[in-house]
């Protein structure tokens, strides 16, 4: 992927993201962004989580990523590499630039943001202590950004919502409502497809990930 289209998908899609975390934080979309034109700050007082999937140096420590953490319901690897495109564009690059992006349009809608990781030039932290950064923000909504691996043909972008595991049982109906709010604006806002390779009309449950065990928010992870 050549680093043009990089930008503009990345920038789409963070785009998409902030449109869809107006009506979680509890403000219609339409009237936030009017708000907004005048120069108010629709999101003041909410803080956001974004947890960008990776990092860049991880692939340089297996023993780091190696190591086993509780994720709620079994043992699992601190973390991963992560995947990349033939043209070496990492998950872990993209999943920041999104985060980038990202945190900019909610810093100017007035939001606080909280992030798991402050740059891409690192390991880690593992993927418990990511959710335990979040909940410990007491942030109102999180997401989890990443960009998962597929068919040279795959198209899309699939929202991946909790299962009940204890911690987030009390989240789990507001997280299926946040997963529906950026799975609209990504269709409104950005035009880009539901995934044809992963999922069913561009949802999937999970219950093996720690991010979504250990939730105590409301909060998606968007692939």
């Amino acid at each position: 992927m050549e680093p043009g289209r990089q930008r503009v998908l990345g920038r789409l899609a963070a785009a998409g993201l902030a449109l869809a975390l107006l009506p979680a934080a509890g403000l219609p979309a339409a009237g936030a962004a009017a708000s907004d034109r005048q120069g108010h700050a629709p999101l003041a007082g909410r803080v956001i989580g974004i947890d960008p999937g990776h990092n860049g140096l991880n692939y340089t420590s297996p023993a780091f990523l190696n190591r086993k953490i509780w994720n709620g319901r079994e043992w699992e690897g601190c973390d991963t590499t992560g995947t990349r495109t033939a043209g070496g564009y990492t998950e872990a690059r993209f999943a920041w630039n999104v985060t980038t992006y990202l945190r900019a349009d909610l810093v100017a809608l007035g939001a606080r943001v909280v992030l798991t990781r402050s740059g891409n030039h690192g390991l880690g932290p593992c993927v418990d202590k990511r959710a335990r950064i979040l909940d410990r923000a007491h942030a109102n909504v999180s997401v989890d950004i990443h960009a998962d691996y597929g068919p040279v043909s795959g198209r899309g972008f699939s929202i991946l919502e909790p299962v009940a595991d204890g911690p987030n049982d009390k989240v789990i109906k507001p997280s299926a409502r946040f997963g529906r709010d950026i799975h609209a604006a990504l269709l409104r806002g950005t035009r880009l497809p539901v995934s044809d390779y992963y999922g069913r009309d561009g949802y999937v449950s999970r219950d093996d990930l720690a991010g979504l065990n250990l939730t105590t928010m409301p909060k998606v992870l968007v692939e």
